[in-house]
């Protein structure tokens, strides 16, 4: 057996510090030009940002990821003595660099840089002596063979002991519970079973973004987002559709209560949440609307009691199973006012099992869904919903009669932890399908070898680990972030980033297995359709990168 590969620690490290701030350096120079292309009047108008969406997008994408490599240069300080965790982070953060420098390159007439600053950059002699012996192949090479030979299927993560003991339960879950009918859940078409969702329960599945006083498992002195990223993580390695996703939906609507409902709604809806007594869905995307929120037009309009509903809802996950809606209406007939005239309603709803339900009300109102056929994501069921004078009481009208108009902002509180929660379940599709890639290498002979002894099968696992490891690392980075009180645009930038690795990783994962990865029976296959979700739910990539990312960061440059 080979013995552990060794990067020059303290010269790589040192090297790729400076290097990584200067690109930060040269990001936030091209985010001043785009402001300037923006301003009218001395002050910046979101709206001139569309004639530079192209590039936005881009400055968004190297945000990102410079964001995740330094999320890595930090995970492997912890780790002075581990050669292959040296390796992996210095071999990362060495592509992104590479990646970040090319793409700034390439718009570097138009962002005001330069060609010659970032050329000097990349041909300073410790930068291309950092480059050359990290980016090699020889390298990743040596990386992939220990990889193999230790059948490391993940790198440490210096993680709280407490937090850890949580992994541990919802990986043994995951395997005795999710796993075993995952398969039948996605080439059928099935509904998740109820003894998979009671189990989940009784795990404390859907309290983990509530605290304790309400039932849940989140202090009630600090948050603990780390403890609900690992059980997402968990949940998703068993099967993003069947599993990944029943903490998201109670996640949005416990941070939506918590940011504006009345101690009432708080003490009558958490617990029912924390317990699974109540499973809930959230209702925000129309037809017409996607990804743009404020632009919602189911219209809810004052009724004797409360408010009836007219109009359209789409892509709402879990419809049918859930007792509970939070739907974002149009409660003001004002126009003018935009996303402040929106409102957050809780819904009830009977339990119904299958691919269509209709909701009679004695009143006369009615509630019709169908779910749409997916390429992946299966067992929860993405519905259209129509509404027709569908009668919501007052009382479920979130944060009250103060609530109204503000539905909106509520909303966001929401996604906020959706979007690190995503991330999570990246990362936990990216971890099962690179667990069967590293079997499969190890098992698969060709040309009277193991898959796992040529060099470039060597050099796409050490990069799929080292990906891998990146989202789960920054992932955590942000979490801890989130709880201190800030990390909000770190929760879009590593959604935007997990989610497009994890596409990646598992399209390597599939190409390893050759034909059989592109066969029904292959658990990869799955894992490939579930990964293509990533990217467009809870915000797609293009709306998150120019809407959210690039506004703000242009905004504050």
């Amino acid at each position: 057996m080979s013995s552990e590969p060794v990067a020059h620690t303290e010269t790589g490290h040192a090297v790729v510090s400076r290097l990584h701030g200067d690109l930060h350096g040269q990001l936030a120079l091209a985010l001043r030009q785009i402001r300037s292309f923006c301003e009218k009047n001395g002050k910046f108008d979101p709206s001139l940002l569309d004639r530079h969406q192209q590039t936005s997008y881009e400055l968004a994408l190297t945000a990102a990821e410079l964001s995740a490599a330094g999320a890595m240069l930090d995970w492997a300080g912890q780790f002075p003595g581990d050669g292959l965790v040296q390796g992996i982070a210095l071999g990362f953060t060495a592509e992104t660099c590479r990646e970040s420098l090319d793409r700034l390159g390439l718009r570097a007439a138009e962002l005001g840089l330069g060609s010659g600053s970032l050329t000097a950059l990349a041909q300073r002699q410790d930068v291309r002596e950092f480059l050359d012996t990290n980016l090699s192949a020889e390298r990743w090479e040596t990386l992939g063979r220990w990889i193999c030979e230790q059948q490391r299927t993940r790198l440490p993560s210096f993680l709280p002991e407490e937090v850890e003991i949580v992994r541990d339960s919802f990986q043994r879950f995951a395997d005795e519970v999710v796993g075993p009918q995952a398969e039948a859940i996605h080439r059928q078409h099935l509904d998740i079973p109820e003894s998979m969702i009671s189990a989940a329960a009784e795990l404390g599945c859907f309290g983990t973004s509530i605290p304790e006083r309400f039932g849940g498992l989140q202090p009630d002195d600090s948050p603990d987002s780390l403890a609900m990223i690992v059980v997402t993580e968990e949940l998703s390695r068993g099967s993003l559709g069947a599993a990944g996703s029943l903490i998201t939906r109670p996640e949005i609507a416990a941070r939506a209560l918590l940011a504006g409902g009345t101690e009432q709604q708080q003490a009558t809806w958490l617990p029912l949440l924390a317990s699974g007594e109540k499973l809930c869905a959230i209702s925000i995307t129309e037809p017409d609307t996607g990804s743009d929120v404020a632009a919602v037009s189911l219209a809810a309009r004052k009724f004797e009691g409360g408010w009836l509903l007219n109009g359209s809802k789409t892509w709402c996950t879990f419809a049918g199973r859930s007792q509970v809606l939070v739907v974002l209406a149009r409660t003001s007939r004002d126009a003018s006012l935009g996303h402040r005239g929106l409102s957050l309603l809780l819904i009830e709803k009977p339990v119904y099992a299958g691919h269509e339900f209709r909701h009679n009300q004695e009143q006369g109102g009615s509630l019709t869904g169908k779910a749409i056929a997916t390429l992946g994501y299966r067992g929860m069921h993405s519905f259209d919903l129509f509404f027709e004078d569908y009668f919501v009481p007052g009382e479920n009208l979130v944060g009250g009669e103060g609530g109204e108009g503000k539905g909106f902002y509520y909303t966001m509180a929401g996604f906020a932890g959706g979007r690190i929660q995503t991330a999570a379940r990246a990362s936990g599709v990216m971890q099962a399908a690179f667990e069967q890639a590293l079997r499969y290498a190890g098992e698969r002979q060709v040309f009277g070898q193991a898959l796992a002894d040529f060099q470039l099968s060597r050099v796409k696992l050490a990069r799929m680990l080292a990906r891998l490891t990146a989202s789960r690392q920054f992932s955590y980075q942000v979490a801890r972030r989130l709880d201190a009180g800030g990390g909000q645009m770190e929760a879009s930038l590593v959604k935007l980033f997990s989610c497009r690795r994890a596409e990646w990783l598992t399209r390597e994962a599939m190409q390893l297995h050759g034909g059989l990865g592109y066969a029904e029976e292959s658990m990869v296959s799955r894992l490939f359709v579930d990964a293509r979700v990533l990217s467009i739910f809870e915000g797609a990539e293009e709306t998150l990168a120019l809407k959210v990312i690039a506004r703000q960061l242009v905004a504050e440059a």
